[in-house]
């Protein structure tokens, strides 16, 4: 891989990047959380060759959101699947987007 390669993946938010560690420091929360929401299949960060856990940006992200509602109140559990249904809804309303635009009919 060459310096050209790693940099390139800077920009990718499915990349890897960030240790357990980081991860709880950058979210404010522990590593507990980030394990609970692990167990909840909210995210499934990817291991090292060290089986360190990591985790990406767009994985970031998805947690932040889950430590917002639990921070509101929200049981974990129920904070991970309500960010589970706003992910899906999401990725639905991208595709019914593209769908429209590729049909030329109007969303």
């Amino acid at each position: 891989m060459t310096a050209n390669d790693s940099f390139g993946r800077l920009d990718d938010d499915d990349y890897p990047a960030y240790t357990v560690g980081r991860a709880a420091e950058m979210l404010g929360t522990t590593h507990g959380f980030l394990r609970a929401i692990g167990e909840a299949r909210l995210i499934t960060p990817l291991r090292s060759e060290g089986g360190h856990r990591r985790y990406s940006r767009y994985q970031l992200r998805i947690a932040a959101r889950a430590r917002e509602l639990v921070d509101q109140g929200t049981p974990i559990e129920a904070a991970c699947r309500i960010v589970i249904l706003e992910d899906q809804l999401e990725e639905a309303q991208r595709f019914n987007a593209e769908h429209h635009r590729t049909t030329g009919r109007p969303a």
